[in-house]
């Protein structure tokens, strides 16, 4: 297996300390592009997609490997391992802070810190838990992709992007909600949406930083608290930007926080 290829690995920077960042649901690494000069001088940059996003190797798609994602957060640790990186501080937005989670989880040496924006272990509302949507929301919101993706990647790309302000942030989002394989994303979709990490959380050793954005309908500020509550060593950080992707929304907030916090 050429794990290079598989995740279309890019690693630069002038630095030794290796800061790994992970994309979310239906991106790649180029949503980084606004926030990754920043640390080019200090660290070992490494940019990876997700198998099915980007130019990954669509041909690696196992149905069954990805149908949890424990699949994933296996890749992570078989990337560290490839490109022998050591103490990783791990970057992850949306879904990917639930993989570096598992990952750091399974494998604690190998992570040094944990950068978790946007994270949220269950989409779904159950008891006194607030996930943000209901089930039956969500699985009217997978048929509706099944039933015309394109149309469903128009409708909620603006949403989740938030910043109506910026229709151009929105239009990007659905573009790239597009540009993935129609199935591998409705998919993917149905393990992020149906996941549920809550009992895995404090399980986790390594410390962690929790960047909350304000207004985000996808992880709302009671999940953020939660995820705090949940795992011992962590740093809730409420952001003054809104939506759930301030790595494009707000990046100069999104580097000033993260810088302070790897100060520490």
């Amino acid at each position: 297996m050429d794990v290079i290829k598989r995740n279309n690995i890019n690693i630069s920077g002038k630095g030794e300390q290796a800061l790994m960042f992970g994309h979310g649901f239906g991106c790649d690494q180029n949503m980084w592009r606004f926030v990754t000069p920043a640390f080019q001088q200090q660290y070992r940059v490494v940019l990876f997609d997700h198998v099915g996003a980007g130019n990954s190797d669509l041909k690696a798609y196992d149905i069954d490997k990805y149908g949890t994602l424990q699949g994933y957060a296996s890749d992570i640790l078989e990337i560290c391992e490839e490109m022998d990186l050591q103490e990783v501080i791990f970057v992850g937005h949306s879904v990917s802070a639930m993989m570096g989670v598992l990952s750091a989880i399974k494998e604690p040496t190998q992570f040094k810190k944990l950068i978790l924006i946007g994270p949220s272990p269950c989409y779904i509302n159950d008891e006194n838990y607030v996930g943000g949507f209901d089930r039956a929301d969500v699985l009217s919101m997978l048929a509706y992709m099944e039933h015309d993706y394109p149309l469903w990647a128009d409708t909620f790309a603006p949403l989740i992007m938030g910043n109506p302000d910026k229709p151009s942030l929105g239009e990007e989002l659905a573009q790239s909600f597009c540009n993935t394989d129609p199935d591998i994303a409705r998919h993917f979709a149905q393990v992020t949406f149906l996941s549920d990490n809550r009992r895995d959380l404090p399980k986790l050793q390594t410390e962690a930083l929790i960047m909350q954005c304000a207004e985000d309908i996808i992880a709302p500020a009671e999940v953020g608290n939660y995820v705090h509550h949940a795992i011992r060593n962590s740093t809730l950080v409420q952001m003054k930007a809104t939506g759930h992707c301030p790595n494009l929304s707000s990046p100069l907030e999104t580097i000033a926080i993260m810088e302070d916090y790897l100060k520490v």
